[in-house]
């Protein structure tokens, strides 16, 4: 087998890695917010900043490294089996993750309940990619389609809410996370495109300054590979220290709702 294929691209999980530590970072400042401590604007200036560069960056490398898993899993598998199973079973899996944290969301925070965060879309978006996987312009035209069609649905309201995954809301509708998929599913695939094009047939297509062993890289590169454990545990440990430091106490709760 080819040993290229056992390798990983160190810049792909070090900028994963910067993303979920952005995430981190605002997520600690949202939360004083939140919980009373300090007051802060969490929707402009350098903090929005954070937040949106930590989303943009986290969603647009999952359809990168969904390129690269097909690749990697194409050239290993002989003849024309599918892999569509494979990736049905990874995006329920994150999907599942997604309801978990509606559960507890719902349980603890009614009024911003998050029905369609940001794990919601990714599960979604690996089972929905996957037809765009193996095209590098297809995944492109598609995706700027469906950011076209977000800027202008940003101020679209219904009725009902049986199309929050989809970018409708209801008036008055609150979520501490939404990310449904128009428009995001659009910056996916736009990661797609970027991937075929950037590390085809599974090999680097442009030349970089070799930083795996650098320390800081090899740190990002670890956070990115487990981000998604990161993501699982970083509020409850954040809360947790806030409370345990005497910043708060449980009595937040009840104000959320």
């Amino acid at each position: 087998m080819d040993n290229t294929l056992q390798k990983r691209f160190w810049e792909v999980d070090a900028f994963r890695g910067v993303a979920i530590i952005l995430m981190v970072i605002y997520h600690f400042f949202y939360d004083l917010r939140s919980l009373g401590i300090y007051e802060l604007d969490v929707n402009s200036g350098i903090l929005l900043i954070i937040g949106r560069s930590a989303s943009m960056t986290f969603i647009f490398l999952v359809g990168l490294s969904l390129t690269l898993s097909y690749s990697r899993a194409r050239n290993r598998t002989s003849g024309n089996r599918s892999l569509f199973p494979k990736y049905v079973r990874r995006g329920a899996a994150i999907f599942s993750w997604g309801l978990v944290i509606t559960f507890v969301t719902g349980t603890l925070l009614p009024r911003g309940t998050i029905f369609f965060g940001i794990l919601h879309l990714i599960g979604v978006s690996i089972i929905l990619a996957y037809p765009f996987l193996k095209f590098q312009m297809k995944p492109l035209f598609v995706g700027l389609a469906i950011l076209f069609i977000g800027f202008f649905a940003e101020g679209a309201y219904v009725d009902f809410p049986w199309l929050l995954w989809l970018g409708l809301r209801p008036y008055g509708f609150y979520s501490i996370d939404y990310v449904p998929l128009i428009p995001w599913f659009g910056l996916v695939l736009l990661g797609v495109s970027a991937g075929n094009i950037l590390y085809r047939g599974y090999r680097r297509q442009f030349r970089i300054r070799d930083l795996e062993n650098n320390p800081l890289v090899r740190l990002f590169g670890y956070l990115g590979r487990n981000s998604l454990f990161i993501y699982l545990v970083h509020q409850p440990l954040i809360i947790g220290f806030l409370i345990l430091g005497g910043f708060t106490n449980i009595d937040f709760i009840p104000s959320w709702f």
